[in-house]
């Protein structure tokens, strides 16, 4: 590797060990939080638009992951939708109510937000929306970035100052880390990285709490271990009606 690659990896293993060190009280309310409302029959919500997106589809259906995941994933907020599209929508007032009413989550579940920028109507206005809900909301975040920026939202608010629970990716601000000689921006961006780090710790975290009370956790098997796909079929079963991706 480049000199420039191996300060890349040091930036991302510095913040990777300050991620859940930074946010522990957070992380652990997060944790409980989660953990009430699976053990309880429920399941955990995630959205996220843009580049977030892609922490959504990590906690989704996979290897390791837990099973009553509602992913609120909608194609034109993501990045293959092309930056016409999404760049417009994520800013556009009102479509969060219509994503909302359409994922149904039930009161006492737990809404994850995620966006690095937090700055966004659509972000900022879901957890706008869930709140009188009862849906209890947790903001993955990049505090120095949407301190440092100001809100598209017409009220002025940021995703961080309306969540219920706010965890800090450690990130930078503008997201990209590595600066080069020529080059007049910043390369080597960290929230992908820093978002599905975190949430599989929220994940793990999930699964040792049934563990301490003797209790296998909902989790997938890989489909391409023998019997997995099987496996996971008859656990899927019981929130059919609740995860829309899984009809």
């Amino acid at each position: 590797m480049t000199k420039t690659v191996d300060l890349y990896t040091k930036v991302l293993q510095d913040k990777l060990s300050q991620a859940i060190k930074n946010n522990s009280e957070s992380f652990k309310k997060a944790t409980a939080a989660i953990f009430k409302s699976i053990e309880s029959g429920g399941v955990w919500h995630l959205f996220g638009t843009g580049h977030s997106s892609m922490a959504v589809q990590e906690a989704f259906h996979r290897a390791g992951g837990l099973i009553p995941v509602n992913p609120w994933l909608e194609e034109y907020l993501m990045p293959q939708a092309g930056p016409t599209r999404n760049g417009s929508m994520e800013k556009l007032s009102g479509l969060s109510q219509v994503i909302f009413d359409y994922y149904k989550p039930q009161e006492n579940e737990v809404l994850t937000i995620i966006s690095n920028s937090g700055i966004n109507p659509t972000t900022v206005e879901m957890a706008e929306v869930a709140r009188p809900r009862k849906i209890k909301t947790i903001a993955i975040t990049n505090l120095e970035h949407s301190k440092e920026n100001k809100s598209r939202h017409s009220n002025g608010k940021k995703l961080f100052e309306v969540c219920d629970i706010v965890i800090d990716t450690g990130g930078v601000k503008g997201d990209a880390a590595i600066t080069l000689p020529h080059l007049d921006v910043p390369v080597g961006p960290l929230s992908t990285i820093l978002n599905s780090f975190i949430i599989n710790s929220l994940v793990i975290s999930v699964c040792e709490e049934f563990s301490k009370i003797g209790v296998a956790a909902p989790v997938y098997l890989s489909a391409n271990v023998a019997g997995g796909a099987e496996r996971n079929r008859k656990l899927e079963a019981k929130y059919l009606s609740r995860i829309p991706r899984f009809r």
